[in-house]
């Protein structure tokens, strides 16, 4: 009761000069619509910076294949191929912080289109969830390869921008045909820009088609490090009736009975270069990262204490430098807005003290008639924190209004800030209460008899 009379009283007493009232709130609601806004404007700005750093892969986990070594020798990465498209699709159904997996069947070797030919950077046998392992759902033009397209091998690609420019002068290539190594491919689709990845390299200057094709028709063995175009043709496999002569095309070849029977890992005629998964989050990479090994250690039937007969990288640190930069910046913003606040909570004391002066005779008054100084510090308190408070709730709503128009007119990527609405609120009370407190307790400590006097 006595707590809602003081705030009654407090009310009249701001009403009696509502322009100073209004005009001391204005730093309150300055520095609060500044803190809403520069927080809404940060956190849609770090959004966007994350999903860019997704688009260009920093999301990803790439499974390599193991090691082989002979007599303490080691012949690097990949010498010995252990990946198969059975473990993509195990990795993309058994591991939940796994959002999507894709194999990838890499190749190397020169296109030609009519007159003109170009070797591109990344020849990559893959499925249609590579591009959802990217980020790369949107295409420019065309349509993605379907399932049939890779259980059956058809000869179709999809096509990146630097392909377009090189290779068909920037004309649509929808529709037209290909040759790799001697092989025609039918373009269905043309793949978004993506420009230049973090390590300086041109995402567009890529082929992308079904895995199957690549590894039957364009390649029959791992990639190798020169262009196979210039490879002798009697090495490759270059259709799948020549891998199975009398029989349509099979991923998985079917175990022979004695395999069956002894219940040991499947042969291994279909394998892939790599794998690429794509968690969830950065924060989930680890546990992603966890669950493949798992998986994987007890599909290949590797026992406790043998080595990994894969490798998995991430991009753990350069997630983390990024991400540090997006933190840094919209810290940055934070500071500048609280600047504002800060300078609105001078004012505050500033009007509060002359308010303390103007009321002189009015306290001496109160505390003649009974009052004590601790009603006197309260009341004043409370009309600091009313101000705050009015000028924090007009600067919500400012603040909003300015991030919106923001949005509306410079298309800067905007996201509410809930947290930062109720930080606003916690904050203005605060500097009512701190930047209130000196010109309360200043009124509490005057003498009765000479406020009384107190011309």
């Amino acid at each position: 009761m006595k707590i809602r009379r003081t705030v009654s009283i407090a009310f009249r007493a701001l009403l009696r000069n509502p322009m100073r009232a209004m005009l001391t709130t204005l730093g309150i609601v300055i520095g609060v619509g500044a803190v809403i806004a520069m927080m809404e404007i940060g956190s849609g700005s770090s959004e966007a910076i994350q999903k860019s750093i997704a688009s260009m892969g920093a999301n990803n986990i790439i499974i390599m294949p193991g090691t082989a070594a002979s007599g303490g020798v080691s012949f690097g990465a990949g010498s010995v191929m252990t990946l198969t498209p059975q473990d993509y699709e195990a990795i993309a159904s058994e591991c939940p912080s796994v959002r999507s997996a894709a194999p990838i069947v890499r190749a190397r070797a020169q296109i030609v289109y009519g007159n003109r030919n170009w070797v591109p950077s990344s020849i990559s046998g893959s499925t249609a969830s590579f591009l959802d392992v990217r980020d790369w759902n949107d295409l420019a033009e065309g349509d993605v390869f379907a399932d049939r397209d890779i259980l059956n091998g058809n000869k179709v690609c999809l096509v990146g921008q630097t392909i377009v420019r090189e290779l068909f002068q920037g004309e649509s290539p929808l529709g037209k045909e290909i040759r790799i190594k001697n092989v025609t491919f039918r373009v269905i689709g043309v793949l978004n820009a993506k420009g230049a990845n973090m390590m300086g390299m041109d995402q567009d200057d890529v082929i992308l088609a079904p895995w199957t094709t690549i590894k039957y028709r364009v390649t029959g063995s791992p990639l190798a490090t020169t262009n196979q175009s210039s490879a002798g043709s009697t090495s490759s496999v270059n259709s799948i009736s020549q891998l199975y002569p009398s029989a349509p095309p099979s991923l998985y070849p079917e175990k022979s009975e004695t395999q069956a029977a002894d219940n040991l890992l499947s042969v291994r005629f279909a394998n892939v270069d790599q794998i690429v998964a794509a968690a969830h989050s950065a924060e989930e990479i680890p546990e992603a990262i966890r669950q493949i090994t798992t998986l994987l250690r007890g599909k290949h039937r590797i026992h406790t204490g043998d080595m990994d007969d894969f490798n998995i990288r991430d991009m753990t640190e350069m997630t983390k430098a990024l991400s540090s930069t997006t933190k840094l910046m919209t810290n940055l913003l934070l500071c500048v807005a609280m600047i504002s606040l800060v300078v609105g909570g001078v004012g505050i004391m500033n009007i509060m003290l002359v308010s303390v002066t103007e009321r002189t005779r009015e306290i001496g008054l109160r505390m003649a008639v009974g009052a004590k100084a601790r009603d006197i510090l309260r009341q004043f308190l409370v009309e600091s924190v009313v101000l705050c408070l009015l000028g924090g709730a007009i600067g919500i709503l400012l603040g909003h209004g300015c991030s919106s128009l923001v949005a509306m007119i410079l298309h800067w990527p905007v996201k509410a800030s809930p947290g930062a609405v109720l930080a606003a609120v916690l904050v203005s009370a605060t500097v009512g209460m701190v930047f209130g407190y000196y010109p309360a307790w200043k009124a509490s400590r005057l003498d009765p008899i000479e406020a009384l006097r107190y011309e």
